[in-house]
């Protein structure tokens, strides 16, 4: 159905990524970029879009983002550090703060 598209946008000029659902706002990933290092400092899914798994969609997509401009990933965010934590293959370009 069209109103499932999952979309997410990386939005530099606020320092986040986006998480669109069925063309609404559902969340977002917060960042700061300090030379090839992106610090995730904090990640929402609105409590209407709980539930969808939207929450391991950013991640994915943040994750493997960052990785393809060669970032150094570090979680200060909890929910990302989670998700690192389960998911060993982003290890090799992670900085545990």
């Amino acid at each position: 159905m069209a109103t499932d598209i999952v979309e997410i946008v990386r939005n530099d000029d606020r320092h986040r990524y986006d998480l669109m659902f069925g063309g609404e706002r559902a969340g977002f990933a917060q960042y700061r970029l300090e030379d090839g290092v992106i610090v995730f400092t904090h990640t929402v899914v609105l409590p209407e879009f709980e539930g969808r798994g939207l929450g391991s969609k950013l991640a994915r997509f943040v994750l493997d983002d960052a990785v393809a401009r060669g970032e150094r990933i570090v979680p200060e965010c909890p929910f990302i550090a989670a998700y690192l934590r389960r998911h060993e293959e982003y290890e090799a370009s992670v900085d545990w703060p």
